[in-house]
């Protein structure tokens, strides 16, 4: 197998540096539908910075948003996350059309009873759908699952008989290299079933997964912790790792200085605990500021009237304020660090097969004009987002519901 080794390491693991990435992507920007990169970190008193991309003619949302500890690393980070949009809106794969029941006699089919529903939907194995191949990362083998799971083309009319699964850009990566936008894809599906099981605990038993953040000693997270301080902000960690063993954190921050202030909230996934909890705290701070821009097509009204923003701000500051017997030591959470990205992949691949996942599949988006590796990521048995209105919560979060009564 080849060796892909990682030559940037300062707060993420790439193959080229964010510099390198945007200046491979600036040509590309205006075909792509890119019209602006704007710098908006000053909106905000915190100084992380935080860049938005703008598709105005996007089929779902307009703008991307991107963060870093650098401003290169976050335009890399906001183009990038543009780019991921265009190739799923833009999808030139070929396509096939036939029931689950008509199908499934010549052709290997995902598991569609494992997969993330909508609520009061279901699905009907002799209703005519379109179908995408993949390729199982796991057993290698070529595999056909929903077109709606891969596509984030929103506009509608939706095409006929969609709608049963979960429509989100949850799995959808772009990197420099393909295994790093599939690693980049496999953890965010992680993060979303992490965070959807820890969502459906009660109150307290959040609680007891609070982080001390006096015992995190990563530089780079040491960093924004402490300019989120400076600048006034409260912080809460929770270390959300399940039984998949990848570190997964959720950061709120809370404004101490500005009754009524935004507030933010973050989640990370990474096998290193230490890139997983700095995605996490620059993923709170681009929320934050997404709210402070209000550029976002998905932002809600009643997200801006007092009635909300006192709501999010008082959850944030009750679960930091109930303090756990014992916190959570920042050097306890599960960390793997490699020097390969084949290694990461073979690692992550391990840990989902530990916990019963039978399929990792992943559908190429890549455009060979552009040679950006684009990948989507859709793993049957994980839970989906759990904040979409209508999610049906699967196996996993309502084992985790029905132990903790």
């Amino acid at each position: 197998m080849n060796t892909t080794l990682k030559t940037y390491t300062d707060g993420t693991h790439r193959v080229i540096s964010p510099a390198q990435t945007v200046q491979n992507a600036l040509p590309h920007l205006a075909t792509m539908g890119i019209t602006r990169v704007a710098n908006v970190t000053g909106l905000d008193r915190i100084g992380i910075p935080v860049v938005n991309a703008i598709r105005p003619n996007s089929r779902s949302l307009s703008v991307s948003q991107g963060k870093g500890l650098s401003l290169m690393a976050a335009k890399a980070s906001a183009i990038m996350e543009a780019i991921e949009g265009f190739h799923a809106e833009e999808i030139d794969l070929p396509l096939l059309k036939g029931s689950y029941a008509d199908l499934v006699t010549s052709k290997r089919l995902i598991d569609t009873h494992s997969l993330a529903y909508l609520r009061g939907t279901r699905f009907d194995p002799h209703r005519s759908i379109t179908w995408i191949k993949g390729l199982d990362l796991i057993s290698d083998d070529d595999v056909w699952l929903p077109y709606e799971l891969v596509h984030t083309d929103y506009t509608l009319p939706r095409s006929p008989n969609a709608g049963c699964f979960v429509a989100s850009t949850n799995g959808l990566a772009s990197g420099n290299h393909p295994i790093e936008a599939i690693n980049h894809g496999i953890c965010e599906v992680i993060e979303r079933d992490a965070q959807t099981i820890w969502e459906h605990l009660p109150f307290d038993r959040k609680a007891e997964t609070l982080v001390d953040l006096d015992s995190v000693t990563d530089k780079d997270c040491r960093f924004v912790i402490e300019a989120l301080q400076t600048a006034g902000m409260s912080v809460g960690v929770w270390d959300m790792t399940g039984d998949i063993g990848v570190a997964t954190f959720h950061c709120l921050i809370t404004d101490a200085r500005i009754e009524g202030g935004h507030s933010g909230g973050g989640a990370g996934t990474h096998p290193s605990r230490d890139v997983a909890l700095l995605r996490a705290l620059t993923e709170a701070v681009q929320v934050r500021t997404n709210y402070i821009t209000g550029a976002r097509d998905d932002l809600r009204h009643d997200e801006y009237e007092a009635a909300g923003v006192f709501e999010k701000n008082h959850y944030a500051q009750a679960l930091m304020a109930a303090l756990p017997d014992q916190l959570v030591q920042f050097e306890n959470v599960p960390s793997q660090v490699s020097e390969a990205l084949e290694d990461d992949l073979n690692w992550l691949l391990r840990r989902l097969v530990s916990v019963g996942v039978e399929e990792a599949v992943t559908v190429d988006l890549t455009k060979s004009e552009f040679n950006f590796p684009v990948h989507r990521v859709v793993i049957p048995g994980l839970e989906g987002p759990h904040d979409h209105d209508d999610y049906c919560p699967g196996v996993r979060a309502r084992r985790r519901m029905d132990f903790t009564r």
